[in-house]
């Protein structure tokens, strides 16, 4: 097993910094939650991992102490990271299929279409359909299975419970909870919502206008109230 290490990370985009001296560990197996604020710079914090061209990075990001930085996006993905954006990015005029097909890699199993689809059941009943037929969540979910399709070491997820319905929200806990024991991975969970981080995540960091503010057990912060109402979002509720 390896790991993801972030070391005095800092990022900006143009002249205006977004992230200062940020660092944090990813083991593969563990799901870790990033917690904060809208525009606290969590976001910001996984396109810096995945070499986003718009953000500027210094520091260092390693891989079983194998350096990333100055690699272009296609080449940290072929070391084991995989990115799940915000926005989901799921080519419309293509079949849910030819979405996971266009993921997969030699890297990866032959079979590694249907071990996505048991681990993301939602998908599964999804692959004849268009990507513009989906509604947000069943993207979401399809965004989810394609960074599984080239067996990544790593998964970075960019907040995927924004705006979708309390059911899907539900099945995607579920489908996210397994990807850890089924495909080894490591998951870097970037959210706003403490309750899905929280059964998710065995440790939580949290980041404030781009700086890590607090890291520790999931245990630790549910017990302490202040910290989530210093630096979570308002009507940020415990699990």
């Amino acid at each position: 097993m390896s790991a993801l290490r972030l070391s005095d990370v800092t990022a900006s985009y143009g002249h205006a910094k977004a992230l200062f001296g940020v660092s944090l560990t990813l083991e593969q197996g563990e799901t870790v939650g990033l917690l904060g604020r809208n525009g606290a710079g969590k976001s910001t914090l996984l396109k810096s991992v995945i070499a986003e061209p718009s953000v500027t990075v210094a520091g260092e990001i390693a891989i079983a102490g194998r350096s990333l930085r100055g690699l272009p996006t296609y080449r940290i993905s072929r070391h084991g990271v995989a990115w799940v954006p915000d926005d989901r990015r799921v080519f419309t005029a293509l079949s849910v299929r030819e979405n996971l097909e266009l993921a997969h890699t030699r890297n990866a199993p032959a079979d590694q279409l249907d071990k996505v689809v048991a681990s993301v059941p939602l998908v599964g009943r999804l692959l004849t359909r268009r990507g513009y037929e989906l509604s947000g969540g069943e993207q979401q979910a399809v965004s989810i299975a394609r960074a599984l399709m080239s067996a990544p070491r790593f998964v970075l997820m960019d907040e995927p419970t924004e705006g979708l319905a309390p059911l899907i929200v539900e099945q995607l806990r579920e489908s996210i909870a397994r990807l850890p024991a089924e495909f080894g991975v490591g998951v870097l969970l970037a959210e706003q919502n403490f309750a899905f981080v929280a059964a998710l995540a065995q440790r939580v960091a949290i980041v404030a206008t781009g700086r890590m503010a607090w890291a520790g057990s999931t245990a630790e912060l549910k017990n302490s109230p202040d910290l989530i109402d210093r630096y979570l979002s308002a009507g940020a509720s415990q699990p």
